[in-house]
């Protein structure tokens, strides 16, 4: 089945909680990051993307119903243009908030040494999408990196159209995304996972 659900927002947005969300809804499987760490193999096409190579999408999906976080958010723009009836999720947070969860998961899982490192060339695909491409080597500059953060939101909310877009905070829950995605809302509560003490437990401290 083609896309119908783009996730824009970046990484720490409670994009993992918006997948598990996404997945309770019944959209079909959501694609995240932690695809790539279960598929080893798609470390080679995300590069590609990452080189400016053609990719076939259509295949690297097969089974999705959604993508949402890195690296499938870095390429929102294609995925638009290639799935042109999916519907558009914006995940947002405070800026500060945002940036010092970065800075103390992601950010660290990609440039110090760890007792469990990101496996099978993962990291260097996701540090040239993450570090080097959305944010030029600056993450460590919090304006910088926070300038980036919001001028990626305002385009998004710019190029994509009022009816096909949902600016969305996880701890809203469930009744926008279920107005958004025309679902009923479900009995169970809605899924708060990944902080950044299970972040950091996961993949292990310095």
């Amino acid at each position: 089945m083609p896309l119908s659900i783009i996730g824009a927002g970046f990484g720490r947005t409670g994009t993992f909680s918006l997948k598990m969300a996404l997945e309770m809804l019944g959209v079909g499987r959501c694609y995240h990051m932690a695809e790539v760490i279960e598929n080893p193999e798609h470390v080679a096409v995300w590069s590609k993307a990452a080189e400016g190579k053609p990719v076939d999408w259509d295949a690297l999906f097969e089974g999705y119903g959604a993508a949402v976080d890195w690296p499938a958010c870095h390429f929102w723009k294609e995925l638009l243009a290639h799935y042109p009836d999916a519907r558009v999720l914006l995940t947002v947070r405070d800026a500060e908030r945002w940036y010092q969860s970065m800075y103390d998961t992601i950010y660290q899982a990609l440039t110090r040494p760890h007792r469990r490192p990101l496996p099978n060339g993962q990291r260097d695909m996701a540090r040239k999408i993450i570090l080097e491409q959305t944010f030029a080597g600056r993450f460590a500059d919090r304006d910088y990196a926070i300038a980036v953060y919001e001028r990626h939101k305002a385009e998004v909310q710019q190029v994509v159209p009022a009816d096909r877009l949902l600016v969305y905070q996880v701890s809203e829950g469930w009744e926008p995304l279920c107005r958004f995605l025309n679902r009923p809302l479900p009995e169970a509560p809605f899924p708060r996972l990944n902080s950044t003490a299970e972040f950091q437990k996961r993949f292990g401290r310095r």
